[in-house]
């Protein structure tokens, strides 16, 4: 992929299995893994934003300690994902140094994006990096999640990477494994095997076919990456799942080429967005703004400032959706807000340096972030 050749995606979340990161071994393979900090390195260098969404955390912890015997109980593997959650992030910050490329780690879990602010501090702080040209790497927080405890676990990073996708926009979703996408029989028992290139709609006869294949390392086979697919597309983000050893895997989809099995979106991306934020129906409050913020936000996709709000209307709370209008009552759009009602009641009409003083806090400068914000 050179420095010339056009890239269909602009936005990507890579997701990189167990079985993938070790190569069907017990720990983590650091050629395999060396090759894929290489891609997302080029991808990354053409200007493309790439998020990582890694497992292999417990892999690398059970070498770490040296342990052999397999343990299947949710404690132990908290274990070992504690300790290897730092080997693993190690290698990756070590791979990508050798590009001159930043990283940093975000670990989640659902209850984190249940959570109204927490949906928001994360999308932030994601956003955040890939403007600073930082490329983060996202693991669920297998030492505080227990699945079987409150249901506040992703169950697998495949889930987790499609939650990620759509909490940052993304335009492609790839997990990336060791087989070489959805087949119509699983490859593993059936040498003949053929895959199946493009699925269209995941429906119960798809989801019939991932039922059996499973793989030898992670958490989930082909049916959790179904699952992923559905959560995803139905966002309208396009979906992936191909094997992570073709050579050079990552810049080829990207630029548009034919691998592994390709998931369709079932919606547009950014009419979906348009249409759960300008619906209403989560609508709780609306912030009336000055003749200068609307110029800004209309013609210069700025973000909004508390300078430019001039009145507050209903209550809400921080990460809850706003509606926008000007001083005569026309409705211009709506976004996400920052600070909750009372806290921009505050701090309207004032400048953003001056929010710590008023609130003895502050989440930033803005109320709502144009990352956050449609417009009609």
């Amino acid at each position: 992929m050179g420095k010339g050749r056009t890239t269909k995606y602009r936005r990507v979340v890579a997701k990189f299995g167990t079985s993938l990161l070790t190569g069907g071994g017990d720990r983590l393979d650091t050629e395999v893994m060396a090759s894929l900090a290489n891609q997302v390195a080029l991808l990354h260098h053409l200007g493309i934003e790439v998020i990582i969404v890694t497992s292999g955390a417990v892999a690398a912890g059970r070498h770490k300690l040296g342990l052999q015997k397999e343990r299947r109980d949710i404690p132990f593997k908290q274990v070992l994902a504690s300790a290897g959650q730092s080997r693993l992030m190690n290698t990756y910050e070590e791979l990508f140094a050798g590009h001159n490329v930043l990283v940093a780690q975000a670990l989640l879990t659902r209850a984190d994006l249940d959570n109204r602010s927490g949906y928001l501090n994360a999308r932030n702080t994601l956003l955040a990096l890939l403007e600073l040209g930082v490329i983060p790497i996202i693991n669920e927080n297998d030492v505080v999640t227990i699945e079987e405890l409150d249901g506040s676990c992703f169950g697998d990073n495949d889930n987790l990477s499609a939650m990620v996708a759509n909490l940052v926009d993304a335009d492609l979703l790839v997990m990336l494994t060791d087989t070489v996408g959805l087949c119509n029989v699983d490859p593993r028992r059936h040498p003949d095997a053929q895959l199946i290139p493009r699925v269209e709609r995941i429906d119960e006869t798809v989801e019939r076919l991932a039922k059996d294949t499973v793989g030898s390392q992670g958490s989930g086979g082909m049916t959790t990456k179904i699952e992923a697919a559905k959560l995803a597309t139905a966002s309208g983000v396009t979906v992936v799942v191909a094997h992570g050893q073709e050579s050079g895997v990552l810049p080829r989809l990207v630029s548009g080429e034919a691998i592994g099995t390709l998931f369709l979106p079932s919606t547009d991306k950014m009419e979906s967005r348009k249409r759960w934020m300008l619906s209403g129906l989560n609508r709780k409050g609306t912030l009336v703004l000055d003749a200068g913020a609307v110029l800004a936000l209309k013609k210069q996709n700025r973000s909004l400032l508390p300078a430019g709000i001039s009145r507050v209307e209903g209550s809400f709370q921080r990460g809850d959706i706003v509606g926008l209008s000007d001083g005569e009552g026309n409705h211009l759009g709506s976004g996400i807000t920052n600070y909750g009602s009372g806290d921009i009641d505050r701090i309207k009409g004032t400048h953003s340096g001056t929010i710590s003083a008023l609130l003895g806090y502050e989440y930033g400068a803005e109320v709502v972030h144009r990352n956050n914000l449609v417009m009609l």
